[in-house]
């Protein structure tokens, strides 16, 4: 039976992944090192953490569920303990794109991350549409990348990826720098942002005078039908003369030329990276 390591295990995500794990083909060793997620994972999954040198012992997968910053930290601090063809999974690509792993060519580096549920096409399910994170009810594709090591292990590192992150719809398998222009630059420097800037537009509604419960409902409404447009799910819905005329006017207003250039530039990418993985003191 492969056996698999999990760092991180009574986290936030490491619960999500202990509890998916549980039952599955894997032999599951979980590694947590605080007493508060020692009791979460024991309260939640309810199984016990083990020792970390014990867990990485014999481990022939290691997964990193801990924060993006300290994956460069804690990958290197347990990399002598891994034993050769072993395969460590991370689930988010700055920490290997900004260069922050160490150097093992005997062990096999594998990155994976959730696509999360899709707004289109629509569920009737309320208990899907109530799983925004995925990996409970709601179907969700993931992301992954071989970053070094044999074929076999992006063959073994996806089925755990896809266990983790169940029920998957599709496993898109991506170079590591796919994975860092999708995450930050694509989901959180401009859809994060922009969707927070919604709310701000919606909030300077209200402040003007409009009452709360209509200008909720407005946005929201209509971002429905133009989301629907834009990505194609809405295939006979067309933007009308009013509202092209008004995103005509918009852009130079809201963007400045060459804004995506300035965002998703292999240097501008990297250096996204490299500020996640060493966040500057304010």
């Amino acid at each position: 039976m492969t056996k698999v390591a999990l760092m991180g295990a009574g986290g936030k995500m490491g619960v999500r992944l202990a509890t998916n794990l549980k039952g599955s083909r894997f032999d599951v060793d979980h590694v947590e090192v605080s007493d508060a997620g020692r009791t979460r994972l024991e309260a939640e999954v309810g199984v016990e953490a083990v020792g970390q040198e014990n867990a990485l012992r014999d481990a022939d997968i290691i997964i990193l569920a801990v924060p993006d910053r300290l994956i460069g930290t804690i990958s290197h601090d347990i990399i002598d303990q891994l034993k050769p063809g072993a395969a460590l999974i991370v689930l988010d690509a700055a920490a290997p794109f900004a260069g922050e792993m160490p150097d093992r060519a005997d062990v096999s580096y594998f990155c994976t991350h959730p696509c999360h549920p899709t707004l289109f096409p629509f569920t009737p399910s309320v208990e899907e549409q109530k799983d925004f994170f995925g990996g409970i009810t709601a179907p969700q594709a993931i992301v992954c990348a071989l970053i070094q090591g044999p074929e076999e292990h992006y063959t073994l590192c996806e089925e755990v990826a896809r266990v983790i992150y169940g029920p998957v719809t599709k496993a898109h398998r991506c170079e590591l720098e796919h994975i860092a222009i999708l995450e930050p630059a694509m989901s959180e420097t401009v859809g994060a942002t922009l969707a927070l800037a919604l709310r701000e537009a919606t909030d300077e509604a209200i402040r003007r005078g409009v009452p709360e419960d209509a200008a909720m409902d407005f946005m929201l409404g209509h971002l429905k039908i133009e989301l629907g447009i834009a990505f194609g799910a809405f295939p006979e819905g067309r933007f009308s003369d009013g509202a092209l005329h008004a995103i005509e006017q918009a852009r130079p207003l809201i963007f400045r030329d060459g804004w995506l250039d300035r965002i998703f530039s292999a240097e501008a990418v990297r250096q996204s990276v490299i500020d996640i993985c060493n966040p500057r003191e304010s």
